[in-house]
């Protein structure tokens, strides 16, 4: 989510012990209050407010992975340099997931630079090739 600057907002169980219900914003935008309530059929209900702004009022740009210019070959390196093994030995899945994903984060910092670009209202995977 974060290569696509989308956040995750809902942090509590919705549904049993599990997040199944979420919500997610650009990072531009406020999620404030936000409650999981009482149950609606087999999930909890989500109450939250946004705040937006007048899409007229700014022209802010917004960084984005510019993957044309990424060194994929470093990147390989960087991943490969780790031993996984050491790191990751007497962990549980999901530790070693948070190990990966961290990992992965942060080869995509180091390895692919951003550029800057004007907000569409398209989503983000639209691209002039579509």
């Amino acid at each position: 989510m974060r290569t696509n600057s989308l956040q995750q907002h809902v942090n509590e169980p919705t549904r049993g012990n599990n997040i199944l219900d979420l919500v997610m914003t650009t990072t531009d935008l406020s999620i404030n209050d936000l409650k999981v309530k009482h149950k609606i059929g087999d999930h909890q209900m989500i109450d939250f407010s946004l705040e937006v702004q007048d899409p007229n009022t700014t022209t802010q740009h917004k960084q984005v992975l510019d993957y044309k210019r990424a060194n994929f070959e470093l990147m390989k390196e960087e991943l490969g340099s780790h031993n996984y093994e050491v790191l990751m030995s007497n962990k549980n899945a999901k530790e070693c997931y948070m190990i990966f994903k961290e990992m992965i984060l942060t080869a995509t910092e180091h390895q692919i630079p951003r550029k800057r670009v004007r907000p569409t209202n398209n989503p983000s995977w639209f691209s002039q090739e579509i």
